[in-house]
């Protein structure tokens, strides 16, 4: 079997919607990413694969400031007719303001409160009322409730969660839970969508269900999406381009095709003699 080499992007810059250049990681002496560079083009589904530890957490940590990178890194998103926004060196607040937004491998909803109140708790990043205009319900607060009400009631209908809306989220099945945390990302209303691992614990079923509302997502909202997912039957159906991490590096970067047939991914996932 030939090797298949990582070709660069054919891309031009107003394709590119993330830029992600020389970014390493590092914990003590242990480098858990070493040099990544990677960019995911404007309403692409890029799926980012490898065997545990690669660092595929890592680098969404990295992309969204919640890990910092070594010196030299530059992460830059391209929000659709603005200027490119560097990423490095911010808050993970600041990121998901810019557009970019992530999803967590354990579910990060409340579980007491109700599915309206966890999708409306997506709405905070576009609150920019204070404290006491919220207090005394004025007018710039009634009209972000009202923004606010809006874009959620358009997720539940999306996400065909209507039924549930007034139950606790914790007393819903764990599929539907899933889709409840994409909803609460979605209420951010991002240009990138970060997934890490949605569809982790989910029956076949339910993985169908989740993969439907992804491609539902993208064709609706026009929302470009990072995927990480270990099923690779999910991966090579839905994914328009692959990246494979192994050790912390980049070993493997094309279509679903040229990444199932490249000598170093088998070894990474099968090991070789």
């Amino acid at each position: 079997m030939t090797m298949t080499a990582v070709q660069p992007s054919t891309a031009t810059v107003a394709d590119l919607i993330l830029d992600v250049r020389s970014v390493s990681v590092r914990f003590g002496g242990l480098a858990a990413l070493d040099d990544v560079s990677f960019d995911v083009r404007r309403g692409e589904l890029f799926a980012l694969i490898g065997p545990n530890g690669a660092g595929k957490t890592t680098l969404v940590n990295a992309i969204t400031c919640v890990y910092r990178t070594q010196p030299g890194a530059e992460v830059t998103f391209r929000p659709a007719g603005q200027e490119p926004r560097p990423l490095t060196d911010l808050r993970p607040y600041q990121v998901a303001r810019r557009g970019v937004a992530r999803t967590f491998q354990n579910l990060g909803s409340f579980p007491k409160l109700s599915v309206l109140d966890n999708l409306l708790l997506g709405r905070y990043s576009h609150q920019r009322s204070g404290v006491i205009a919220g207090g005394l319900f004025s007018r710039r607060m009634r009209r972000e409730e009202v923004a606010a009400r809006e874009v959620v009631e358009s997720i539940i209908e999306l996400l065909d969660i209507a039924r549930f809306r007034r139950e606790p989220v914790g007393s819903l099945p764990y599929g539907v839970q899933k889709r409840i945390e994409l909803g609460r990302v979605l209420a951010m209303e991002p240009e990138l969508l970060l997934l890490d691992e949605p569809m982790a614990g989910m029956s076949v079923d339910e993985k169908r269900d989740m993969v439907g509302f992804i491609f539902d997502v993208r064709a609706a909202l026009g929302t470009t999406v990072l995927l990480i997912e270990h099923d690779m039957g999910v991966v090579m159906a839905i994914a328009d381009r692959v990246m494979v991490l192994d050790s912390g590096r980049r070993i493997a970067l094309g279509s679903p095709a040229e990444v199932q047939r490249d000598e170093r991914v088998i070894a990474a996932y099968l090991g070789s003699s």
